[in-house]
C-alpha cells in the first residue's frame, strides 16, 4: 500500500473538473429563458450552480486526501442514517410534482436516494470485502445483500420514484454480480426484481402511459402528451447536427424543452455543440471509465476494488441512461446527466465518490501506469 506522498490522478481530475467548469456554460445556456420567467434575471440559475460546482471541486479535493479505509469502518452507519433519511421524507419532506423525495432545510434541499444509492455501493463494498468465503452461502452470503437492496427499494418506490429505484436495484444487482454470489440465487433475484419494477411501472396511469408511448401503443392524444419532452429533444439534436448552432444560441431551451438544464441538459448541449460536442462529454466520461477501471485492477485490497467498481457502475449507468433517455432509445425518466446537470445533491454526492476513487488510485499507486 502507498504510505508517502499522495499522488493525484490527473487521468481522473482533469476531465471531472473539466466536465463540471463547462457545466457552468452549459446550464447557464440552457437555463437563461426559464430563469429570466421565473425569476426575473437570466443569471438566478447559473450563480446558484456556479456556486456548486465550486462546492462539489472543494469536496473532490477533501475526499480524496480521507484514507478509503474509513468507509469501510463506517458504511453500517450510513447504511442506517440512509433509512432514517428516507423514512423521514415520506412523512416530512418537500413535495413536488406529487412526488416527496426531498428534505428541505430552509434554502437548501438535500435528496436522501442519492445518499442512498451510494451509501449502498460503500456498504456492499463492506459486506463482499468480508464474505468471499461465505458468498456462495444462501444465509451469509445473500440474504444480507437482498434484504438491504428489497428494503431501500422499497422506501424509495413509495416517493414514489421509480427510476431511481430500478436504478439502485440494479446498483445492487451489479454488485452481488461482481461479487461471485451463487448464480441461481443471482438470477431469481434478478428475475424477481425484474418483475416487480414491471408491475410497479404499470401500476400507476403516468409511468404505464409513458411506457405505452415509448412502444408506440398509446393513442395520439396520450403519446403527443407522454413524449413532448422526447420530441422537443430530438429536435435539440437534430438542429445542432455535426458542429451544432454556437454557444448560448439554442432555441429548445426558450420555455420549449422541459427540464432544459437539469435532466435534458444533454440535447442543449447537442444543440449548441453539435454530435463533436456530445461526443467529446461521452469521451470524457469514457476516459474516467477507463482509469478507474484500471484503479480498481490495481487497488490494495478486495474492498478498494468493489468500491473503484461499484462507483463507476453508477456513473456508467446514470451516464448511460440519461443520454438513452435523450435521444429517445430509453422511456422518458428523470435521470440527471453526472457532474453536468443542474443540482445540487447529486452533484455532492458524485463529487465525494470521484474523491473516494482519486484516494483509492493515490493508494494503489495506478499514477505510475
Amino acid at each position: 500500500m502507498e504510505t508517502g506522498k499522495q499522488h493525484i490522478d490527473w487521468y481522473i481530475l482533469v476531465p471531472v473538473v473539466g466536465l463540471m467548469l463547462f457545466s457552468i456554460a452549459f446550464v447557464y445556456s440552457a437555463s437563461a429563458s426559464i430563469a429570466e420567467f421565473k425569476f426575473g434575471y437570466q443569471e438566478k440559475l447559473f450563480w446558484s450552480h456556479s456556486i456548486k460546482v465550486f462546492m462539489a471541486i472543494a469536496i473532490v479535493i477533501v475526499f480524496a486526501k480521507i484514507d478509503y479505509h474509513i468507509w469501510q469502518k463506517i458504511s453500517m452507519p450510513l447504511m442506517i442514517l440512509s433509512l432514517f433519511m428516507l423514512i423521514f421524507v415520506l412523512f416530512g419532506g418537500a413535495s413536488a410534482k406529487g412526488a416527496s423525495r426531498w428534505i428541505s432545510l430552509g434554502p437548501v434541499s438535500f435528496q436522501p436516494s442519492e445518499f442512498a444509492k451510494f451509501a449502498l455501493v460503500i456498504h456492499f463494498s463492506a459486506l463482499l470485502a468480508v464474505k468471499q468465503q461465505h458468498i456462495k452461502d444462501f444465509e451469509k452470503g445473500f440474504l444480507p445483500f437482498v434484504l438491504w437492496i428489497v428494503v431501500i427499494c422499497i422506501l424509495i418506490a413509495l416517493q414514489p420514484n421509480f427510476s431511481t429505484m430500478f436504478v439502485i436495484f440494479m446498483i445492487g444487482f451489479f454488485m452481488m454480480f461482481i461479487g461471485n454470489t451463487n448464480i441461481l440465487h443471482l438470477g431469481i433475484t434478478g428475475f424477481s426484481g425484474l418483475i416487480i419494477a414491471f408491475l410497479y411501472g404499470i401500476s400507476a396511469d403516468y409511468r404505464l402511459n409513458r411506457i405505452l408511448s415509448y412502444l408506440g401503443m398509446s393513442n395520439g392524444q396520450a403519446e403527443q402528451t407522454y413524449n413532448y419532452q422526447l420530441t422537443q429533444s430530438l429536435l435539440a439534436l437534430g438542429n445542432g447536427g455535426v458542429i451544432g448552432v454556437g454557444p448560448g444560441q439554442n432555441r429548445q431551451s426558450h420555455l420549449f424543452l422541459p427540464e432544459s438544464y437539469g435532466d435534458f441538459i444533454f440535447s442543449i448541449i447537442g444543440e449548441e455543440y453539435g454530435f463533436i460536442g456530445v461526443f467529446i462529454i461521452l469521451a470524457a466520461f469514457g476516459l474516467i471509465f477507463w482509469r478507474g477501471m484500471l484503479i480498481a485492477k490495481k487497488a490494495p485490497d478486495n474492498f478498494g476494488y468493489f468500491l473503484a467498481v461499484g462507483i463507476l457502475f453508477t456513473f456508467a449507468i446514470y451516464v448511460l441512461v440519461n443520454a438513452g433517455v435523450n435521444t429517445g432509445l430509453l422511456p422518458t425518466t428523470g435521470v440527471p446527466m453526472p457532474l453536468i446537470s443542474y443540482g445540487g445533491t447529486a452533484l455532492f454526492i458524485y463529487a465525494a465518490t470521484i474523491g473516494i476513487l482519486l484516494n483509492i488510485s493515490s493508494k494503489a499507486g495506478v499514477y505510475d501506469e
